[in-house]
């Protein structure tokens, strides 16, 4: 193999979703309500696929299950990550997520989701709400059967190139006008503590899950914060964001020629804009806005020519 894994992402439509998915990225999405780009999956809700070469339409679950070798062998059930684009066109709900262990005993087994997000884009004075104000259970619950929203969620303001990293249990929403994109768990367990009283077109509001919301929110809020190690070096500046327990992100600026080693398991690598070219033993690899790919195990070095920037990870 020893080549690099490009893949094509699966696409959700949800409520508060839009069309900045394909007008900034050229995507062909199914509607004007098109609100994740599931970029890098193996996760069972929706699966990327391979696009070409010895593995092309194998899903990526299928090769975390068939081709443990790609991964160096990583000890996990399941692919542990997911990459997203998030458009969020309106407010998301205000919503929580289970760790581990609470999600194994109630989600039938499913991992946690500790997440994060890179702010690709927002509007002019966007925000995000990211913790709540409450300082005991009791207090929480209260301020939730009385509809105190105002009071008790947190509102931070946001701009492009921001970095939020979001562990279970923390309160948090988007809100219209941003793009992000989520390095994640490889979870689709979300709990929905508040969803603005809206209604689909039947008229029908969406199910919240207060009573799990309770059991798992982190009271009081705490907010780790994030400080970015910058470290440059030929051809390359790279912005590591977050090294937590399930991931560690990086951003990788490349102008002209860099070349890397790849000492992780694997790597996933989404590119953000500019475009440029990935070397892999002798051989080119386009790199366009939009793309999406694993770095496997087995590509020991490989280099970036061009300009071009990208949000990497791994575990």
């Amino acid at each position: 193999m020893n080549q690099p894994l490009f893949l094509t992402p699966v696409f959700q439509e949800r409520i508060w979703g839009g069309t900045a998915l394909r007008d900034q990225f050229g995507y062909d999405i199914p509607s004007d309500k098109t609100g994740e780009c599931w970029a890098i999956s193996g996760h069972p809700n929706g699966q990327s696929t391979v696009r070409s070469g010895e593995f092309a339409g194998k899903t990526v679950g299928e090769l975390w299950d068939q081709h443990p070798e790609l991964f160096g062998h990583y000890d996990s059930p399941v692919f542990p990550l997911l990459t997203k684009i998030l458009d969020a066109n309106a407010d998301l709900s205000v919503q929580v997520h289970p760790d581990d262990s609470y999600a194994n005993i109630n989600e039938n087994g499913e991992l946690g989701k500790t997440e994060c997000w890179y702010i690709i884009d927002c509007d002019e004075g966007a925000d995000m709400i990211f913790g709540h104000n409450a300082l005991s259970k009791e207090e929480f619950t209260s301020m939730i059967e009385k509809g105190e929203w105002s009071d008790l969620l947190r509102r931070v303001k946001i701009k492009p190139g921001d970095f939020f990293y979001v562990p279970s249990g923390t309160i948090h929403a988007l809100c219209t006008g941003t793009l992000v994109l989520e390095t994640q768990q490889s979870s689709d367990t979300t709990y929905r503590v508040y969803d603005y009283d809206r209604t689909d077109a039947d008229g029908n509001t969406r199910e919240l899950h207060i009573d799990k919301s309770i059991d798992v929110t982190t009271i009081p809020h705490t907010a780790e914060s994030v400080e970015p190690k910058v470290d440059s070096r030929d051809g390359v500046t790279i912005t590591t964001f977050v090294e937590a327990e399930y991931f560690t992100v990086h951003k990788w600026e490349v102008n002209g020629h860099a070349s890397f080693v790849q000492d992780k398991p694997f790597q996933l690598a989404s590119v953000l804009s500019g475009a440029g070219t990935l070397r892999v033993q002798g051989e080119d690899h386009v790199l366009e806005k939009g793309m999406h790919l694993i770095i496997p195990a087995d590509v020991e070095t490989f280099e970036v020519e061009g300009q071009v920037e990208l949000i990497v990870s791994h575990v």
